[in-house]
């Protein structure tokens, strides 16, 4: 399965980071309503796993808070690859607008 990973730069703290990711899926359905749906989110310590459908593809992945950044890694399955470009731009400018 094609790997998606790249990292968001932050100045927040690590519990500060973490907090405002906190709403990084509720922010997701707000704009991708209809779009997506059956979207799961789970928290392993400092690390936001989660999941959805879109398209009629499944796309899992996590969301690790550093102390400098985040770091994102998503598995996207192969009849997703002609967005992938599309899915990390949308991803980057999400996370970055929370992280600001």
């Amino acid at each position: 399965m094609p790997k998606l990973k790249f990292t968001i730069p932050h100045s927040q703290t690590r519990k500060d980071a973490r907090e405002r990711l906190e709403h990084f899926t509720d922010r997701m359905k707000s704009k991708f309503q209809g779009q997506m749906s059956d979207l799961e989110e789970s928290w392993d310590e400092d690390c936001l796993k989660f999941g959805f459908q879109a398209l009629g593809m499944r796309i899992a992945g996590e969301i690790a808070v550093g102390d400098s950044d985040l770091a994102v890694r998503c598995d996207l399955p192969l009849a997703a690859m002609m967005f992938k470009g599309k899915i990390q731009s949308e991803m980057q400018q999400q996370l970055s607008g929370l992280m600001s």
